[in-house]
């Protein structure tokens, strides 16, 4: 048996009890502080760090009694975010010292920024960090903690959007819990992309069970898709960018011109992101966005759903540079006179749908912008 002393995201119970995949009610824990430490944000990330500080009091809790087992789902969770245990000495409410272990950072791995907040952090990241958990627990014995690393901001990116489905309500009278029965659920691959397996019968519309179905999806977060408008000038806005599906299915054009897009980070509205995206990849600053509507890409095989949007600003200045280099992207843009654009879009120059989708958009809602 072991005791740790939990200073982070993990002092959230509803988080540590998906971790361990026990109740975290039945776990020993005690408000505990840690001198001479202090807790503060990374920089540019969404979880703390503890670093020696004199005269400081780090808070937090100490879990005792954990398992063999417990330790180690804990070390596969903190592995992904390049942390060590290592021994420390605690003091509890009336002034008692116990000996645990912490969770303490590699060296020079993080920058601290700002004292942290557990609370701030729940109330902003909590949910859909307990959810990211679950994914990412599902691969515990299966996937090297190290490699997790890799998949974890898809794996996040994948939560929100399910925090995002789930308010997604139109009036349906069906009831999943009655009218959907799941035999079996599986986890198969996680990378950038996540691959879900399952067995299942649903209720069909002559109202009798069906058949057991086997299927799978590609888990994808939500994306959003902006086409730039400028309606003094009547021009809009193309990037272009290289499609490893396109080169995987033997296209000869693995180059493909599109609108901005990109996937919604945790904690962003679709226009936080459609506004990020136009300034990463083509260079610009949009002045508004018109919202075209919202669907899955491609329900048959993917959990992406897609936010579109005009947007409108002023179109000028192109670049050859666009894109994040961290991400490999390498975008380059153009700019089309509105007629030109449209002349493409019939000639079948495009093979982007949501491109299509959006060009239709603006036909239809042109003149209304333009005035």
């Amino acid at each position: 048996m072991s005791d740790l002393f939990l200073y982070g995201t993990l002092r959230h119970e509803p988080l540590l009890h998906r971790v361990l995949g026990r109740d975290a009610n039945a776990l020993s824990m005690d408000a505990a502080i840690l001198p001479d430490h202090m807790v503060y944000a990374v920089q540019g990330q969404d979880f703390p760090m503890i670093l020696q500080e004199a005269r400081a009091n780090a808070q937090g809790i100490l879990v005792r009694g954990l398992t063999a087992e417990d330790l180690a789902r804990l070390a596969f969770y903190e592995g992904g975010f390049d942390y060590d245990l290592e021994p420390v000495t605690v003091v509890l409410q009336d002034d008692s010292e116990a000996s645990a272990q912490v969770f303490y950072p590699a060296p020079g791995a993080w920058i601290p920024s700002d004292p942290w907040s557990l609370q701030n952090w729940v109330d902003r990241l909590g949910e859909v960090t307990t959810l990211a958990a679950e994914e990412e627990m599902a691969y515990f014995g299966k996937v090297d903690a190290r490699a997790m690393s890799r998949s974890m901001p898809a794996i996040q990116t994948r939560a929100w959007a399910k925090l995002f489905a789930r308010q997604r309500k139109t009036g349906d009278p069906r009831n999943v819990a009655e009218d959907v029965v799941v035999h079996r659920h599986t986890r198969a691959y996680v990378d950038y992309l996540g691959l879900e397996e399952i067995e299942l019968q649903h209720r069909q519309h002559d109202g009798s069970m069906g058949p057991v179905l086997s299927r799978n999806a590609l888990l994808q977060g939500s994306a959003v898709v902006v086409l730039p408008y400028d309606p003094v000038r009547d021009t809009v806005l193309l990037v272009e960018q290289f499609r490893t599906p396109l080169f995987l299915i033997d296209d000869p054009e693995p180059w493909m011109w599109e609108p901005v897009a990109g996937m919604i980070d945790p904690g962003e509205t679709p226009e936080q992101t459609a506004y990020r995206e136009a300034t990463e990849e083509a260079k610009i600053t949009l002045e508004k966005l018109e919202y075209a509507g919202g669907a899955y890409s491609s329900s048959g095989s993917s959990t992406e759903y897609v936010y579109l949007y005009v947007g409108v600003g002023e179109l000028t200045e192109t670049t050859e540079v666009g894109g994040v280099e961290t991400e490999g992207e390498d975008i380059r843009t153009q700019i089309l006179p509105f007629e030109e654009f449209m002349n493409l879009v019939d000639q079948s120059v495009f093979k982007d749908l949501p491109l299509l989708t959006l060009a239709h958009w603006l036909a239809r809602h042109r003149a209304r912008l333009r005035a």
